[in-house]
């Protein structure tokens, strides 16, 4: 025990294992079998993924004790083996760490009861720290070094659970919560909040440990971490899930990229974790990866040694920019490149949207932007009505793909059939979420954020998958994410572009721009990292459509002074003059600073839309 304190006292960061479940799982051992006992019915299996860990090189592992509570193992009539579950459980985990040829350290992992405690249920609270207090016993006699406390939602629950340890002696606990895609518990507490609480609650000495886990992955924890950072003297710690995570049985459990964990690790480690490691979904080679991200903060102090996993990735050059499509090709050639938004169909004719094309197409405009379900609409798909438009009319599509409808592997095989159809510019958007269109009760995925598909995407481009797994000829895509000059929290806007750039973003679409001066003003925060931007000027149809945009439409914003001018012109064919008049006079003053336009077509009128170019002339 003091060994472990001296070791997490130390200035630097260190590293927890990743997921039990998922590896278990992917040993064949099915989810309707409580994961717990395979401790004494295949140990075997424990032991092997322990010493996988520390070969990718964790420092601490955690006891495969996530749902070996009593109340939790009943459900599967093993209450009666709590204490041999949880005895072997440490002894296992202790056997991988003395066996390791430098230090590891064992922590006993304890997790919510699985029923709400009072005031919310009929569990008293002297009755769940019984509960937590008998498994705390049996981990101890199988020998781990200190308690992690994880995934607790309910913080009068982890009270309880932290009186549990605090009654057994002086251990060092690791208090970690889970919180939802706003940064609040299921019980609606903030960072605010809850980090000061722990604070109060935990060993005074400060050689406790308050932190994050599972949750909503690692853009959430990193958001969250952030605004605990500022609140408390402790060390924090962070295990964020790999992507969006799925409950099966009550485990939440699939796979992310290992590189984009380990991105995310570097940002939390920043933003000021001292322990890093990883959740549902996270697997050895998460592990490696951030170990290696560790390892590349802490230059000249590394004692971890030399990682042994074998590396399997083989990346491929990737097509030059410029060769990738007419398109890319213009923006490398800093030509002023051209397009113009419309609208898939609702149903499954395209001939009417074809014709406003060609008109796009005899205009010499050099590309259509095809948005990909808008507002959360139903429409026909953005790949599928690309590769109508490039077959049929000649014309190149920038094909807006979101986040919001599809996992990981949807992702994946959508991205190789669209490579294989010859897309090649691609706009990675997160997505509206349904609440915004007409099925608010749909299912959103959101397994990954824009910043981690333009990651994918930029990894299929060296002819590699999400696990660098070879993939033969690579991609030829041309990276485009979206950005907003005009967002609320900037800074917070301009991080995230940052990280899109990092990942692989080659240009950049904006969100409907109707300030010029804000345009600028953004472009010059961007400078340090500046890649091909290209503004969406949208023709108002109406004072009530500016209105709409300006007070309905997320990150839109339309200037006092537009909204006089359309105030006030009741008819439909004068406001809509108006309209494109102002598009066009703020086209010509940013045309300077930008290297193309993208023209939405109001309502599908695309002659409309064309008469916004009369500015280039």
């Amino acid at each position: 025990m003091s060994n472990f304190r001296e070791f997490i006292q130390q200035d630097r960061v260190r590293v927890f294992d990743g997921a039990m479940g998922t590896m278990i799982y992917a040993r064949g051992v099915y989810i309707n079998r409580c994961y717990d006992e395979v401790n004494l019915s295949n140990p075997e299996i424990v032991l092997g993924i322990h010493k996988e860990y520390i070969k990718a090189g964790a420092e601490i592992i955690e006891t495969n004790t996530y749902g070996a509570s009593r109340l939790k193992l009943a459900h599967h009539g093993l209450d009666e083996k709590l204490r041999d579950i949880n005895a072997a459980a440490a002894r296992l985990a202790r056997e991988a760490a003395d066996k390791a040829k430098r230090e590891v350290f064992v922590a006993g992992a304890i997790s919510p009861l699985g029923v709400r405690i009072e005031p919310y249920g009929p569990t008293s609270s002297d009755e769940a720290k019984e509960l937590f207090k008998e498994q705390a016993e049996a981990l101890l006699e199988g020998g781990v070094d200190c308690f992690i406390l994880e995934t607790f939602h309910d913080l009068a629950e982890l009270y309880q659970a932290i009186r549990a340890v605090r009654e057994l002696g002086d251990h060092v606990i690791f208090a970690q919560v889970t919180i939802n895609d706003q940064g609040e518990t299921a019980y609606g507490t903030p960072p605010e909040i809850f980090t000061p609480r722990l604070d109060h609650w935990l060993n005074a000495e400060g050689a406790d440990v308050i932190g994050l886990n599972c949750s909503v992955g690692p853009q959430g924890i990193l958001s969250a971490i952030e605004k605990m950072r500022p609140l408390t003297s402790r060390r924090l710690s962070a295990q964020p899930n790999a992507g969006m995570p799925r409950d099966v049985e009550g485990r939440q459990m699939y796979m992310c990229s290992p590189e984009y964990m380990a991105k995310y690790a570097k940002r939390l480690i920043s933003a000021g974790v001292k322990f890093i490691g990883g959740c549902c979904g996270t697997t050895p080679e998460h592990i490696k990866l951030i170990v290696d991200a560790v390892r590349a903060l802490s230059p000249g102090r590394r004692t971890v040694p030399s990682i042994t996993v074998e590396e399997h990735e083989v990346k491929a050059d990737p097509v030059p920019f410029a060769e990738r499509s007419r398109f890319a090709g213009k923006i490398a050639a800093r030509e002023f490149v051209t397009s113009v938004e419309i609208v898939p169909p609702k149903g499954c004719d395209p001939s009417k949207m074809l014709d406003g094309v060609r008109q796009l197409k005899a205009a010499g405009v050099d590309a259509v932007n095809v948005p990909d379900g808008p507002r959360a609409q139903s429409r026909m798909g953005a790949l599928a009505v690309s590769v109508i438009i490039e077959q049929q009319v000649g014309i190149e599509a920038v094909t807006h793909y979101a986040c919001r409808d599809r996992n990981l592997l949807g992702m994946q095989s959508d991205l190789l059939g669209a490579a294989a159809l010859g897309l090649r510019n691609l706009l990675l958007v997160t997505g509206d979420p349904p609440k915004m269109g007409p099925y608010p009760d749909a299912t959103a995925v959101f397994d990954i954020d824009s910043i981690g598909l333009a990651n994918m995407v930029n990894r299929l481009n060296h002819g590699l998958d999400p696990g660098g797994n070879p993939i033969g000829r690579p991609s030829a895509f041309v990276i485009g994410v979206g950005v907003n000059p005009g967002a609320i929290d900037l800074d917070h806007e301009i991080r995230r572009f940052e990280w899109k750039v990092e990942a692989g973003a080659e240009f950049a679409i904006t969100q409907p721009v109707f300030d010029a001066g804000q345009l600028k003003a953004f472009l010059k925060r961007i400078e340090h990292c500046r890649i091909p931007v290209i503004p969406g000027i949208w023709p108002l149809t109406s004072y009530r459509n500016a209105e709409f945009l300006n007070f309905e439409v997320p990150g839109v914003s339309v200037p006092q002074e537009i909204l006089d001018r359309m105030r006030g012109i009741d008819d439909g064919a004068r406001a809509l003059k108006e309209g494109v008049k102002i598009a066009r006079e703020l086209l010509q003053e940013v045309r300077p600073y930008v290297q193309g336009v993208q023209v939405s077509a109001p309502f599908g009128k695309i002659p409309h839309a064309l008469e916004v170019f009369e500015a280039l002339r």
